[in-house]
């Protein structure tokens, strides 16, 4: 795989990660200028507001992806959509042996992330990345996915730069089935963004979550669109009764 040598935060010229209006899925997913101006908002207080909002659970969620990763023994991983680097730093101290570049596209997100400890990270575009074909064997992205207007071509780009047999590993928000389904959604679009609200001070920075929930494909559906767009194969794991999905795509 080919070295790509990594520029300092805000250093690389910032694009948008997705055309504005709806997605290629004919989604009404917030565009890329509303969901940058929104993190950006959002980035001092982002880290607690997600621990306090997932009652400590997205740590968890994390770790499990961290070790899934350990058992693979992959050299080079890119972690899209980074954010603050709460998967990457996660899997940084998992896997020690791991070379991990964080990438997104808001900037004042990744500086939150190299002052917490990771030490390569890029703003760059989660729909044309900075890569050369076959660069990693390992490509993530939490709670990311969702917020890019073209599911599609974000699968795409990121199938091209895993190397073939490369994984990708998506960790994103689900809605669970059964007598659970109804009062998650009551919560989603009742609660939640109140008490983000109080917590970020940014409550219009929430406001589209439970909608892009709704939305976002999920279980056989998101594994079908895997392998319609670069993946030989994908699974989904469900995690806390099914608030959350793991999957993983293999090219």
């Amino acid at each position: 795989m080919d070295e790509v040598e990594e520029q300092p935060t805000g250093s690389f010229p910032q694009v948008t990660c997705c055309q504005a209006g709806k997605s290629a899925l004919g989604l009404g997913v917030p565009d890329a200028v509303y969901v940058k101006d929104a993190f950006a908002r959002i980035a001092d207080r982002y880290v607690m507001a997600n621990h306090v909002m997932s009652g400590g659970m997205d740590i968890w969620w994390r770790k499990r992806v961290a070790w899934k990763i350990r058992s693979w023994d992959a050299r080079k991983m890119l972690d899209v959509a980074s954010g603050t680097g709460d998967l990457a730093l996660e899997i940084q101290d998992t896997c020690p042996g791991l070379s991990i570049l964080a990438t997104d596209f808001c900037a004042e997100m990744l500086a939150h992330a190299s002052a917490r400890g990771l030490p390569r990270t890029m703003v760059a575009d989660a729909l044309n990345l900075p890569f050369a074909d076959a660069d990693f064997d390992v490509v993530t992205v939490a709670f990311g996915l969702r917020n890019m207007a073209d599911y599609p071509g974000a699968l795409r780009e990121m199938a091209r730069v895993l190397e073939p047999g490369g994984r990708l590993v998506v960790l994103d928000f689900s809605l669970p089935q059964g007598v659970l389904r109804a009062p998650y959604r009551w919560y989603l679009h009742n609660v939640l963004p109140k008490i983000a609200g109080y917590l970020t001070q940014q409550k219009d920075a929430y406001e589209y979550l439970g909608a892009s929930i709704e939305q976002f494909p999920q279980g056989e559906a998101m594994c079908q669109l895997m392998r319609d767009n670069g993946f030989a194969q994908a699974e989904v794991e469900e995690l806390t009764f099914g608030v959350v999905s793991l999957y993983v795509a293999t090219k």
